[in-house]
């Protein structure tokens, strides 16, 4: 993905990987060349959290700041990517009727989110699934931290 064009005296592109965190996602943001998606995944695994939480997705961000303006500000935001992950619609939730998802349920519902995803990797985390968001393929072999017998 290419990101807008700029007309700014300072543009820098960045990476924001964000991870499972206690009530709100942890995240890490790191200097990139570009909107790569194959040089974000490249720097995944040097990313951890606490508690060993790892990044389950991502999104490009570009900053700029113009020759007066002391700090920059995000000129420019990519869709979120997901490193893979399992994506349901809201019937979907209804119908499997899992009791620990009561509250995914209700969320869904009175939000009027049609689809979420479940990450495949880190702790479990499942959030809406944006009209702009990729889901990338994973490697099957990521381990999914918080998945316990009879869970899904």
């Amino acid at each position: 993905m290419t990101p807008p064009a700029q007309t700014a005296a300072v543009v820098r592109h960045f990476v924001v990987f964000c991870s499972p965190g206690t009530f709100v996602s942890e995240t890490s943001e790191r200097p990139i060349s570009g909107w790569h998606v194959d040089e974000a995944i490249g720097m995944v695994d040097s990313i951890k959290e606490r508690h060993g939480a790892t990044p389950y997705g991502f999104r490009f961000i570009t900053r700029s700041r113009g020759p007066d303006e002391l700090d920059s500000s995000v000129s420019a935001s990519s869709p979120f990517y997901w490193l893979g992950g399992t994506v349901r619609t809201y019937e979907e939730v209804v119908a499997e009727n899992l009791r620990h998802e009561d509250t995914l349920r209700f969320n869904m519902r009175v939000n009027k989110i049609a689809r979420c995803v479940t990450n495949c990797n880190s702790w479990k985390f499942t959030s809406a699934l944006g009209e702009t968001d990729v889901v990338l393929p994973w490697p099957a072999g990521r381990l999914l931290l918080s998945q316990s017998e009879g869970e899904r």
